[in-house]
C-alpha cells in the first residue's frame, strides 16, 4: 500500500529589492514612515527637514524598494571634512537619530541601503540610537556581515516608564504622592493664580515662544551656555519650528503648562508617537522651585497622557536629581552612537582609531 505524498510547501517568492538614490527628502520617507512600528512614525520626511534648515547640510536619500513598494529611507548629509568621504543621518539627538524601516521590509532592504552608502561614501554614522532601535539594528548586523568596521561610543542609558503597568499594579499615582501635591500646590498657589494646561495640535509653532520663555528664566540659561536648550534662539529653536511646519509632527506634540499669574512657570514638553510618549524636555522658573512646579505639572501630564491612551514614557539618557526613579521609570537600553566604515582602507583605518572614537563618549554604564 503506498503512503500518501505529503503536501510540498513553497516559500513565497523574495520580494525583488532595488534601490534609488535621489537630491533631497522626497515623499517616500513619509510613506515608509508610515509603514514602520508605531514608536518610530515620527521619523517623516519633515524631521529630516527641519535638521536641514537648524543645522545645515546638503540632503540626499537612498530609498529602497520591494516589489516597488519603498520600505527603508536613508536620508544623509556629509559629515565632516568632504575628503573624508563620510556622511551622517540628519535629525534631532531628541529624542534619537534613527530611520525609518518599514514592518513590510524584508531582511534585504538594509544591505541595500548599506550598498547604496558603500557608493559614494567610506562611512555612515547613524546615532545616538537605543540598543533595541529595529533600523540602527538591521544597518549595524549588515555592516558586519559584509565586513566593514563597525565601532560603537556609550552615550547613556536610557530611562522607561511602563504607566500602564503602573496602572494595573495598583492605585498610580500613590495616594502619598496626591497628597504631597496637594501640598506643594497650596503653597505654589500664595505665588498668584495657577493655571494648568496643555498645549498641542494647532498651538505650533507659536506656542513654543512660552517654552522658550521658561527655559530662558531656568537654570539652563543661568548655569550653562543655554545651547541646550530646546525653544530658545541660543538652542534648537529652529528645529522644533521648522519640524512643526509638518501637521502630521505638529500632531504629535503635546505640552503641558503652568502659568501663574498668567505667566509661563513651568513646561514639560512631549511627542506622542502611537502609545509611546517621548519626553523631549521639561523647565522652570527658579523663583518657585522650592514647590517643586516641575513635578506637580508632569504627575499632571502624565494623568493626561493615561485618559489618551499612552502606555509608555521614553524619558531619555540621564536623571538628574533622581526624579524618574522617582516616578517609577527603570533602566532602558543603552544609547550608542555609531560608525560604519566601508571595507578596505577605511575599515582598517577605522579599527585602528577605534579607540579614540570610544573614549570620546562616556566610560562608564551609567
Amino acid at each position: 500500500m503506498t503512503k500518501p505524498i505529503p503536501p510540498v510547501a513553497f516559500a513565497a517568492a523574495d520580494p525583488v529589492t532595488r534601490i534609488e538614490t535621489v537630491d533631497g527628502l522626497p515623499a517616500a520617507i513619509d510613506a515608509v514612515a508610515e509603514a514602520a512600528a508605531a514608536p518610530y512614525r515620527f521619523l517623516r520626511a519633515g524631521w529630516f527637514a527641519a535638521a536641514v534648515t537648524a543645522y545645515g547640510g546638503q540632503a540626499r536619500t537612498i530609498v529602497a524598494y520591494e516589489d516597488e513598494v519603498p520600505v527603508a529611507a536613508l536620508p544623509l548629509v556629509g559629515l565632516g571634512s568632504r575628503m573624508l568621504g563620510l556622511v551622517a543621518v540628519p535629525g534631532s539627538y531628541w529624542p534619537f537619530r534613527s530611520i525609518p524601516l518599514s514592518l513590510a521590509a524584508s531582511d534585504a532592504a538594509a544591505p541595500a541601503l548599506l550598498a547604496g552608502v558603500a557608493r559614494t561614501a567610506r562611512g555612515l554614522r547613524i546615532g545616538p540610537v537605543h540598543d533595541d532601535d529595529p533600523a540602527a539594528a538591521a544597518l549595524i548586523g549588515a555592516a558586519r556581515a559584509q565586513g566593514w568596521a563597525v565601532i560603537d561610543r556609550f552615550v547613556a542609558r536610557d530611562w522607561r516608564l511602563d504607566m500602564a503597568e503602573q496602572r494595573r499594579e495598583g492605585v498610580w499615582p500613590r495616594l502619598s504622592t496626591l497628597r504631597k501635591n496637594r501640598f506643594h500646590e497650596k503653597h505654589l498657589a500664595a505665588h498668584g493664580r495657577l493655571d494648568w494646561h496643555f498645549v498641542d495640535g494647532t498651538d505650533w509653532p507659536e506656542a513654543f515662544a512660552a517654552l522658550g520663555q521658561i527655559e530662558d528664566r531656568s537654570w539652563i540659561a543661568t548655569s550653562t551656555d543655554g545651547g541646550d536648550a530646546k525653544f530658545t534662539r541660543a538652542g534648537h529653536l529652529a528645529f522644533w519650528q521648522a519640524a512643526a511646519r509638518d501637521p502630521v509632527l505638529a500632531s504629535m506634540f503635546h505640552a503641558a503648562l503652568l502659568t501663574v499669574d498668567g505667566n509661563p512657570a513651568a513646561f514639560s514638553f512631549d511627542m506622542d508617537v502611537g502609545t509611546t510618549k517621548y519626553a523631549i524636555a521639561n523647565s522652570y522658573v527658579p523663583t518657585f522651585a522650592k514647590h517643586s512646579p516641575g513635578k506637580l505639572l508632569y504627575w499632571r501630564n502624565l494623568a493626561d497622557a493615561l485618559d489618551r491612551g499612552m502606555e509608555t514614557v521614553d524619558w531619555g539618557a540621564g536623571d538628574r536629581g533622581g526624579y524618574k526613579q522617582v516616578i517609577g521609570a527603570e533602566r532602558g537600553p543603552a544609547i550608542r552612537d555609531w560608525l560604519l566604515l566601508r571595507p578596505g582602507v577605511p575599515a582598517t583605518l577605522g579599527r585602528l582609531l577605534a579607540g579614540a572614537w570610544r573614549r570620546s563618549g562616556r566610560a562608564a554604564d551609567i
